[in-house]
């Protein structure tokens, strides 16, 4: 079955699922040796894959201790998927603090934003009530911004 020009997706149980989860994301990097630092002994997180690539590349998973179905890619911007032109538009971007990449969790905002702040991670927002819950907003070593939150 075809929506305007599209293919449809049928939700009735009778047809497999195409798409059942998300288990990778990238993020961009400019330095993936300070953002392995960064993710690993300032956010707390755990190595899943590190596994070296050619031209002195490294293949880099990480994810929130509580959470190892779901990997996060550390991804060099020269990694050499893109022109010289476009990985440095790209980088300025990063740097600029344009990009932000997604939202974690937590049970102690406050604690979790203390602990944090002491390891030196910079926060643009202060934990802050919100309709939702209570948010903090950090950026890794890159540039990249993430909300933290307590959820309600």
């Amino acid at each position: 079955m075809k929506l305007q020009g599209m293919p449809f997706l049928c939700v009735n149980t009778q047809h497999k699922r195409m798409i059942t989860k998300m288990t990778h994301v990238s993020i961009y990097v400019t330095d993936q040796a300070r953002a392995y630092d960064f993710y690993t002994n300032k956010l707390g997180f755990k190595v899943i894959t590190d596994v070296p690539m050619p031209n002195n590349d490294r293949w880099i998973t990480v994810c929130p201790p509580e959470q190892p179905g779901f990997e996060i890619m550390l991804a060099p911007i020269n990694r050499g998927l893109f022109s010289k032109e476009t990985a440095n538009a790209l980088k300025e971007l990063v740097e600029k603090g344009t990009f932000g990449v997604g939202l974690f969790t937590c049970d102690d905002i406050y604690a979790t934003y203390e602990e944090l702040k002491a390891k030196g991670v910079e926060f643009t927002k202060v934990p802050k009530k919100e309709f939702y819950g209570i948010e903090a907003i950090f950026k890794d070593d890159s540039g990249n911004w993430f909300s933290l939150a307590q959820l309600v």
